[in-house]
């Protein structure tokens, strides 16, 4: 029986740690990997809405694999000419929370 809440806790706690972002949180990690400079939650910058983006690939069960690879990469075409440059510098925990939780927002 001990064991068995043990492993529940860990469950718990794992799950935790892999929480959605709030919106705080997401328009800091926004911030800090520099994609502000180039999109916003509910408007078109230089880069699509996040809330446009979210619209597009909802239902999509291989979206979130396929952005994360966009913003690590990079990509052009799908949302006009002016390409997106590769994100290097972002942590590919970052990408994934962040493109885990544009796919939440909706207009």
């Amino acid at each position: 029986m001990r064991l068995t809440y043990m492993l529940l806790a860990g469950l718990v706690a794992s799950g935790s740690a892999h929480a959605a972002l709030d919106n705080k949180a997401a328009e800091a990690l926004m911030q800090k990997d520099g994609c502000a400079a180039c999109h916003a939650i509910d408007k078109t910058v230089v880069g699509p809405a996040y809330q446009d983006v979210a619209a597009k690939y909802k239902g999509d069960s291989k979206a979130a694999a396929m952005l994360v690879d966009k913003v690590k990469k990079g990509g052009q075409g799908v949302w006009g000419p002016t390409p997106m440059p590769p994100n290097p510098q972002a942590s590919d925990a970052d990408i994934k929370n962040l493109v885990d939780w544009i796919l939440t927002l909706k207009k």
